[in-house]
């Protein structure tokens, strides 16, 4: 974060507070914070507060003549790398989705062109209300990555999901959000007009398998293969801004938690079949995963090189697809990937029959794809085969989410 610049909107609820340790926290990373309190922030914490710990002024009104004289609002909501909403209120939140503009900080919202990262806080039946939940599926749909919010015993005295994550959670959140425009100055991504602009998932609960698996052959080596989650991870993201609850379920992988998807992380073959079984039921499923086919009894400690190659014993995987595609209770969508490096297409009509699945998404890995930014598929279907061309992954997933939310329609 060094040399970064955030503007923190502090909006008014008890949370706020923690808005002084996260600016304490982007400080110590080398960031830089410039702070907007809200009218009902300020009931919180002072203007004082804020300008001492940021070392900055704080702006806390849209008709200050000295401020607008020396800066005005529409530079100010330009001149940072990331704008943050901390706490974003369910008030907060209804105003950014419905486009209002009536203070400071909804202003610099409406006319930033820099991405945006809230991070909610409110009761939890405030949270989990149907409008809430209606307007974060619309400010994902919109570009705006929206945290979810922690669970446990509230101030009201209730207990739920409703908590601010906490600060070390959001300076995560944030340094993601900053990675991918590290020397580009990236402009907020509106979504693929293909895809339409409205939450078309909302309501449904997919379920993303992503990276590779880690099969121990000793405590210190393991079988396992190139993916590195890229593709699944960029679908998760995809699909839950179309409004999805996504439950993503990865294998071991780098890759910051896409905004919204609630994550599972495993090792093993076997712990990711259980963890599928676990997320059931579920309206569609999106197999990313590459699987270890082949998993070997364990040695207890670490085989020597000295002894020579060991005999391992070889025993198969459980395949996930499969046994999903079987099931009397699949999801009404159920998606597989096929990595291949030779008849691509005949390989991914044969194992779209064999798994019983739907849709089968094959590529061919013989160059850098594992591992890469871009790939380019063939969506084979029942009805046929679709070449899609070559395209970063991220809009590989949009693209597939809009069909998704077309088949689920």
């Amino acid at each position: 974060m060094q040399g970064k610049r955030i503007l923190l909107i502090v909006g008014g609820g008890i949370a706020a507070y923690k808005a002084c340790e996260l600016i304490r926290l982007i400080r110590k990373e080398g960031g830089s914070v410039r702070c907007v309190l809200t009218k009902a922030g300020e009931q919180f914490v002072t203007p004082m507060t804020l300008a001492a710990l940021s070392e900055q002024e704080v702006h806390t009104s849209l008709w200050s003549l000295k401020d607008e004289v020396e800066m005005g609002h529409i530079q100010l909501s330009r001149q940072a790398d990331l704008v943050v909403v901390c706490p974003a209120t369910a008030d907060l939140m209804a105003k950014m989705a419905a486009g209002i503009a009536d203070d400071l900080a909804t202003t610099l919202l409406l006319a930033t062109d820099k991405p945006v990262l809230a991070a909610p806080a409110m009761n939890v039946r405030m949270w989990l209300h149907p409008a809430t939940q209606r307007n974060v599926a619309r400010l994902r749909a919109d570009g705006v990555t929206v945290l979810e919010p922690d669970e446990g015993e509230m101030a009201c005295g209730e207990y739920g999901r409703g908590r601010l994550p906490e600060p070390a959670a959001i300076l995560e959140a944030i340094q993601s959000a900053l990675a991918p425009s590290e020397g580009e100055g990236r402009r907020r991504e509106w979504p693929s007009p293909s895809l339409g602009t409205n939450a078309r998932l909302t309501g449904k609960h997919i379920i993303v398998t992503a990276g590779p698996t880690h099969e121990a052959i000793d405590p210190v080596r393991v079988i396992a293969n190139r993916s590195s989650g890229k593709q699944g991870y960029a679908i998760a993201e995809a699909l839950t801004a179309l409004g999805a609850r996504v439950t993503l379920i990865s294998g071991p992988t780098s890759l910051a938690t896409p905004s919204g998807a609630q994550r599972i992380d495993v090792q093993t073959a076997a712990q990711m079949e259980h963890a599928v079984d676990q997320a059931l039921p579920a309206d569609a499923a999106i197999l990313v995963a590459a699987v270890a086919d082949w998993r070997v009894e364990t040695a207890p400690s670490k085989l020597k090189k000295s002894a020579g190659p060991p005999d391992l014993n070889w025993m198969p995987n459980p395949d996930i697809l499969a046994l999903l595609g079987a099931r009397a209770d699949r999801p009404r969508l159920l998606v597989g990937f096929a990595a291949e490096t030779d008849n691509v297409v005949a390989e991914a009509q044969a194992k779209r029959v064999r798994k019983g699945c739907d849709w089968i998404v094959a590529n061919d890995v013989s160059g850098d794809v594992m591992g890469g930014d871009t790939n380019e598929i063939h969506l084979v279907t029942q009805d046929g085969v679709e070449h899609w061309d070559a395209a970063s992954k991220a809009d590989v997933a949009r693209r597939l989410a809009g069909r998704i939310a077309d088949a689920l329609a």
